[in-house]
């Protein structure tokens, strides 16, 4: 049976999450600003789940309509036969976003979806489903433009960025899904080197491994969807099986990490040993401004602080131009890319970037900046 949902995706990588979305078996993929609406069966959402690197949710639509006041959405959110999506002793948390709705209170529009879904489960069953907002099994999303409601409930659980695999954060960590697409604009291929000079936790590293060890993003976490009273374990057992029979054993895959803080150099090994890729990544304490190329070329890929504070932009804005320097001299051949939300970056490199791309760090507007760097000097004689 067809199905239809709704998957979200870090903004400025929509045309990304349609390729996943395609290749999972979706049809009718219609992308907008942070996500992409498409129709599929189980099958297709297990598969997204599963296989996207791009995707942070996949939400499955159970209901939508026009709306004037609260008790309209109580209405909507009452004619879903939940009981037969979950069973009542599954904890669930309501949450509400909108654009240009008139209502004044999200607050109290969460509460009439709560209390529709467990009016429903009493007069069905005699019982209504526990509230949990910190770890619930299943999580209903309602979503308002100034018209219209539509209500969600979301097959993926924990954020599909989260792998499973990291376990000592850094500071002002990327997400995964972020850091694989910016993998994917730029075209990597495992076997081309790759190296990460301030790599943190070692996000960047974490996901090339898996990309060059054919991991399923998915393959080592749970999902909401088993919880929900159509799941297929057959199925999603088949689907998994496919899923590890893929993966190669963790080699040598000419992946690279440095960082100059040994505290970001150790958490980066604990994640990658525990999730069994420190064999694919060779990993050390440098400075990049000291490091030396690990190859005649290949691709570096980092993510340098933003800087908040006004010493923190003086700081980069001397850090800059020896970064330059740094490139010039030890990275001829290599395609260098820094993904920023400091846009003063290029400029104070003194390079030029062949391509820039506009991305977002959450809510945070950034660019992704590509530096061919050439043996010698750009200048035409």
């Amino acid at each position: 049976m067809v199905e239809k949902f709704f998957a979200t995706c870090p903004r400025g990588l929509e045309a990304l999450l349609a390729e996943d979305l395609a290749a999972a078996g979706a049809i009718d993929i219609q992308t907008l600003p942070g996500g992409a609406h498409f129709r599929g069966e189980w099958a297709c959402c297990y598969a997204a789940n599963l296989n996207s690197r791009i995707a942070t949710r996949i939400l499955w639509r159970v209901a939508d309509a026009p709306y004037v006041r609260e008790e309209d959405i109580y209405k909507l959110a009452l004619s879903v036969h939940w009981p037969r999506l979950f069973a009542v002793e599954r904890t669930l948390r309501v949450d509400v976003t909108a654009q240009k709705s008139p209502l004044k209170s999200l607050d109290f529009v969460t509460l009439r979806i709560k209390d529709a879904v467990c009016d429903r489960f009493r007069s069905e069953t005699g019982a209504r489903p526990s509230v949990d907002t910190r770890a619930p099994d299943l999580r209903i999303s309602g979503f308002l433009t100034a018209e219209r409601c539509t209500i969600y409930v979301d097959t993926s659980g924990a954020p599909l960025h989260q792998r499973g695999l990291r376990q000592k954060v850094v500071a002002a960590p990327l997400k995964e899904n972020l850091a694989a697409g910016i993998l994917r604009l730029y075209g990597w291929q495992p076997g081309t080197p790759l190296l990460d000079p301030m790599c943190g936790g070692g996000t960047f590293l974490l996901e090339a491994a898996q990309i060059a060890l054919g991991i399923a993003p998915g393959a080592h976490r749970e999902f909401a969807f088993e919880r929900l009273a159509s799941f297929d374990a057959v199925l999603w057992q088949k689907l998994l099986a496919a899923a590890h029979a893929g993966e190669k054993p963790a080699q040598p895959m000419q992946i690279y990490g440095a960082d100059r803080d040994p505290v970001a150099v150790r958490a980066a090994l604990a994640n990658l040993d525990r999730a069994g890729l420190l064999p694919a990544v060779e990993l050390i304490e440098a400075d990049i401004l000291d490091l030396d190329a690990p190859a005649p070329a290949g691709v570096m890929v980092a993510n340098p602080p933003y800087g908040e504070r006004l010493s923190e932009l003086e700081e980069l804005a001397a850090f800059y131009p020896l970064l330059g320097s740094a490139l010039k001299k030890h990275f001829a051949g290599w395609n260098c890319h820094f993904f920023t939300a400091d846009k003063r970056l290029p400029k104070l490199m003194r390079l030029t970037p062949s391509r820039k791309v506009p991305l977002y760090n959450g809510a945070l507007d950034c660019r992704l900046y590509e530096f061919r760097m050439v043996a010698g000097s750009n200048r035409k004689p």
